[in-house]
């Protein structure tokens, strides 16, 4: 699993127009699921998402997870995260998941975080065409691959 985190001021998600998922400051979450994933993934993926120190303490340097300022998360699917570009200049997604196994370690993924952070993460719509806005604060933005952790 790979996941692109970004600490943002504020961030949505639309489908057709509509809102889905909304936050203030806190974290906008892409996640992409890969072939041969596992809640082993999810597990290790949503501890590192909630215990990234990336937020600014009181003298301004980055040493305080979202926990801390009660930050909000968004979190939305996003198979492109798998995409592989060795080979000319169309990105292959072969190694993305099936809808069989990306949406069940999508939703543990967005469950985990939710418990870890006692309260609801937001979320955009599963396969859809989504619309995300955001404000990246700092800008801070790091990409996160389970399969890179030891």
């Amino acid at each position: 699993m790979r996941v692109v985190i970004q600490r943002v001021t504020e961030a949505r998600v639309r489908v057709n127009g509509d809102v889905k998922g909304e936050i203030g400051p806190g974290l906008m979450v892409l996640v992409g699921v890969e072939q041969g994933d596992t809640e082993a993934d999810v597990d290790w993926l949503a501890s590192k998402t909630v215990g990234l120190r990336i937020f600014n303490d009181e003298s301004g340097v980055m040493n305080l997870p979202v926990t801390s300022i009660d930050g909000g998360i968004l979190a939305v699917s996003q198979f492109t995260l798998t995409a592989s570009t060795r080979k000319g200049n169309r990105p292959s997604y072969i190694r993305a998941a099936g809808h069989d196994l990306a949406i069940p370690l999508y939703e543990s993924y967005c469950h985990k975080v939710s418990s870890l952070i006692g309260r609801p993460v937001e979320k955009g719509i599963f396969g859809a065409d989504m619309q995300i806005e955001l404000i990246n604060d700092g800008p801070v933005t790091i990409l996160i691959d389970s399969r890179l952790r030891e």
